[in-house]
């Protein structure tokens, strides 16, 4: 099978468009066009329906697609690979981790990555989905929970609980809870129980709405919880590492916390001997280090 073709195809597929592949491919529209008939030809099948709006792959077209993306995923894991044979740490680098950790604890400290790397390029992709490290949707993610995915490298970093915070001057207008019970009194700021979370998270939530706060503000993240606590909205439920980044939180009762949650950072065995990625890993040991120092010496733990 002719592979110029099939990379041909793979980006028109992608693209949706004739036009638009050309562009990525500095080809004429017509090129691609012969380049795709003579791939249907030898194939002796027809890849895409064609309509005024583009084009739509057909049943023989969807396998071919995960073919040819099941190809280039290996031929960038390759080139990675290769680049990653020489002594220096550059290029491209996937991390994926959630909204929070990755606004607030991660993205802050990167300042120090960069200065070592400078050649470095980081895209970091904030999201609740785990993305899949084996079919190389990013290349390393930092997680709340250990990856159930197979022929990945795991290394716990940390531990995180789920405390309850509020700020000086919604306690200074609001008073201080002394006891659960009053929660009744006052504003609750959560994660939506809709929302992707973890489950220690989601049950300390359910403790706390079991006595009927008066208000209630529930955000998808917990980068919005923090923005309403420390905008003087009410109580809130937020992770532990924030206690460093942000003095002003006030932790309330502060026999109420979730059960531990494990954070791991993982990346596929194939990265194994990848510079860009023990590069990162020992960036965020360090960082975790020097975290839990700077809280015991502040007395948070």
């Amino acid at each position: 099978m002719d592979w110029d073709k099939l990379r041909i195809f793979h980006a028109v597929a992608d693209a949706g468009s004739l036009t638009h592949a050309g562009d990525r491919l500095n080809l004429s529209q017509s090129a691609v066009s012969r380049q795709i008939r003579a791939l249907e030809e030898s194939l002796g099948t027809t890849l895409f329906h064609r309509h005024a709006r583009g084009l739509i792959l057909t049943e023989q077209g969807e396998l071919l697609f995960e073919a040819t993306s099941a190809m280039s995923k290996r031929l960038e894991t390759a080139a990675a690979r290769i680049r990653d044979s020489e002594e220096e740490v550059f290029g491209q680098l996937r991390v994926t981790t959630t909204l929070a950790f990755g606004t607030l604890w991660l993205a802050p400290r990167l300042s120090t990555l960069y200065e070592r790397y400078p050649d470095l390029k980081i895209d970091l992709m904030l999201e609740e989905r785990v993305l899949d490290l084996p079919m190389r949707e990013a290349d390393v993610a930092i997680r709340m929970k250990e990856p159930s995915q197979a022929d990945l490298i795991r290394k716990r970093l940390m531990t995180v609980r789920l405390q309850v915070y509020a700020s000086r001057g919604y306690l200074a207008r609001a008073g201080t809870p002394e006891r659960i019970e009053d929660i009744a009194s006052h504003r609750l700021i959560s994660q939506s129980p809709a929302s992707p979370q973890v489950a220690a998270g989601a049950i300390l939530v359910q403790r706390l709405l079991a006595e009927n706060p008066q208000s209630r503000l529930t955000v998808n993240n917990y980068f919005g919880v923090l923005q309403g606590v420390l905008h003087d909205l009410g109580i809130g439920v937020l992770p532990d590492y924030l206690t460093e980044e942000f003095p002003d939180l006030v932790r309330v009762l502060p026999e109420i916390e979730s059960n531990e949650v494990p954070v791991f950072l993982a990346y596929p065995e194939e990265l194994r001997h990848s510079k860009r990625i023990s590069a990162f890993r020992d960036f965020v040991q360090e960082e975790v280090i020097a975290h839990r120092k700077r809280l015991k010496r502040l007395g948070k733990i």
